[in-house]
């Protein structure tokens, strides 16, 4: 295990070295009234709590101008492999967030809750909170292993059963064991005589050098977007269902940074098939060679991804055939069809039922003279005795509903303005929360894409293309949190107002996408866009996807992998695509 300290280390190494195993400061910084922030340090190490330090950039020029710090608070993320949690954890969750946070639950891109606007002294209530609930924020953000996904179409099978147990076995597997977060959340008692010599058995003094993404999936659907993630694990299922184990994938990551050639997001790469019962044994392998030979110096190449650039995939699966002791057999068969999720109503195996709501960007909320979101589920919760599923498109699904449930929950449904429908381009739609609270947002995304999702309908229909499903997401920043560079159509925000178009990720999530234009506002988006739909609509094959239009019309150049992101970017030109090939 490398922990060794050397000069040239990024500096939250360092932090990390001598945090005394995540506490840091913390405790103390709790109770220092006189701010409402923590120390720089301790900023870093709470983020492996599950929580970041953020303030209301719509604040900032006021307070300023009054001589006041800036609006601090934290947004609190949750650990719940595969997304499932009972009526009772919902309507805790409910509860906190409208007594200690902004009155809203935001469900992310990692299958999970976000609670946003919880001010510092209302921290250890909301944690204890959460912890009454039976649930937690360790590792939920941080360079540790983060929430693992898992497939939540609900189709109610043995495989998705499989999936999910082995996303909370994952997850319990690659769990920090330091007493750090109860001990400073929970008033948990601190161990008699200093520190155990070997807290971390995974991931030693240091942990990660970055942050870790898992996720599980289920063919045809890849609603996890397998491929945009550190580690994945693809069921290979027989004839009959049967779940026969697993083809491992390695090396997928979205983050990048604007104007650094040497950053870029990357598709994973299918390592090798594994045995279900050699899966665990799998992805602690997997994560303890990262640990050991991922980039500690430059946190920009840090993540699993560029270690698979520079070593190799043959290279890095000899060590982790190594690590675990046996060799592992090369991947089988199998096919993605798309990334989205299935609404409506759905049928599972043992007779029980699952309803898929669209929540537009995961905001729950109630809107006056509108939807009310939050007392809709919130009423739902009250009665219903199956469980909730999030998805990793930030849906909800009511699953497991009796056949005499489905009539009361179907009244609440309309009652408050929940629904299962949307338009196409709407429900295949995807957003981060940008401004005002994240601090890395250069522009808005949550707030900002609806609207320009109704301009492009507008254009869409005018085309004849109101029902084709085209995914587009957007991210106020480059990091990628809403994965934006496996979409049809990407957005990642440059400046205020201002967006990066990206086009030619495939509808099933297995390819990226490519630069087509910088720099463009409201106006400059939807007239890029108009005469590509277009062109769509006149030329394009029968059943052909919009992204596979624009690659094989040569209007974008196909993206094979991470370093050939920032190749050819821009629109190709059309003199050079064949006669036969165009039309």
């Amino acid at each position: 295990m490398c922990t060794k300290m050397t000069n040239d280390l990024a500096r939250n190494e360092r932090i990390k070295e001598v945090s005394a195993y995540l506490r840091g400061t913390l405790a103390e910084g709790l109770t220092e009234v006189a701010t409402g922030a923590i120390s720089e340090d301790d900023q870093q190490l709470v983020k492996f709590h599950g929580m970041y330090l953020q303030d209301d950039r719509d604040l900032r020029a006021e307070r300023t101008k009054k001589k006041l710090e800036k609006a601090f608070s934290f947004m609190i993320r949750l650990r719940i492999p595969g997304g499932i949690c009972t009526p009772a954890q919902w309507l805790q969750l409910d509860r906190i967030a409208r007594e200690y946070a902004n009155g809203t639950l935001r469900l992310t891109t990692r299958q999970t809750f976000q609670f946003h606007g919880v001010i510092k002294s209302n921290l250890k209530t909301t944690m204890k909170a959460i912890d009454a609930a039976l649930l937690d924020t360790l590792a939920a953000c941080g360079d540790v292993n983060r929430n693992v996904l898992a497939s939540s179409n609900p189709h109610q099978s043995r495989a998705h059963h499989a999936a999910h147990e082995l996303a909370k076995a994952i997850s319990e597997r690659l769990l920090p064991q330091t007493p750090a977060y109860r001990e400073i959340w929970l008033d948990g008692e601190k161990i008699a005589g200093g520190e155990e010599e070997v807290v971390e058995p995974v991931y030693g003094r240091t942990y990660l050098p970055r942050k870790f993404k898992t996720v599980v999936a289920v063919p045809p659907d890849n609603d996890v977007d397998i491929f945009a993630h550190d580690l994945g694990f693809i069921a290979i299922l027989d004839k009959k269902g049967n779940l026969k184990g697993w083809n491992v994938t390695v090396g997928g990551g979205m983050g990048m940074t604007h104007g650094e050639p040497d950053t870029y997001p990357r598709t994973a790469d299918v390592m090798a098939f594994c045995k279900q019962e050699d899966a665990l044994t799998v992805a602690e392998a997997v994560v303890t060679v990262q640990r050991d030979w991922g980039d500690r110096t430059n946190r920009k190449h840090a993540r699993l991804k560029y270690t698979i650039e520079d070593r190799g995939l043959a290279a890095f699966r000899a060590e982790v055939e190594r690590r675990i002791g046996k060799p592992l057999e090369d991947p089988k068969p199998f096919t993605f069809d798309s990334n989205g999720d299935r609404y409506g109503w759905v049928d599972g195996e043992d007779g029980r039922s699952h309803l898929t709501l669209f929540i537009e960007n995961g905001r729950l909320r109630d809107i006056p003279g509108g939807p009310s979101l939050m007392t809709g589920l919130r009423r739902i919760a009250e009665i219903h005795d199956g469980e909730f599923r999030l998805t990793a498109n930030q849906n909800v699904i009511i699953a497991n509903v009796r056949a005499e449930e489905r009539a009361a929950i179907e009244a609440l449904v309309s009652e408050h303005g929940l629904t299962s429908e949307a338009t196409a381009l709407r429900r295949n739609a995807m957003a981060c929360v940008a401004l005002p609270t994240c601090g890395l947002a250069l522009a808005e995304s949550e707030r900002y894409l609806p609207s320009l999702v109704t301009a492009l309908e507008e254009r869409l229909a005018s085309h004849g293309l109101a029902e084709d499903e085209i995914t587009i997401r957007m991210t106020g920043c480059p990091n990628g949190c809403a994965r934006p560079y496996i979409a049809e159509i990407g957005l990642v925000g440059k400046g205020p107002g201002r967006y990066n178009l990206y086009l030619g990720g495939a509808f099933d999530g297995s390819r990226l996408s490519k630069l087509y234009a910088e720099d463009l506002e409201h106006d400059g988006i939807v007239s890029t866009l108009d005469p590509l739909f277009g062109a769509y609509a006149k030329e394009r094959h029968s059943t052909e996807r919009f992204s596979a239009f624009l690659v094989r019309t040569k209007r974008v150049a196909a993206t094979e992998n991470g370093r050939d992101f920032h190749a050819n970017t821009g629109p190709l030109q059309l003199s050079r695509v064949p006669h036969e090939v165009a039309s």
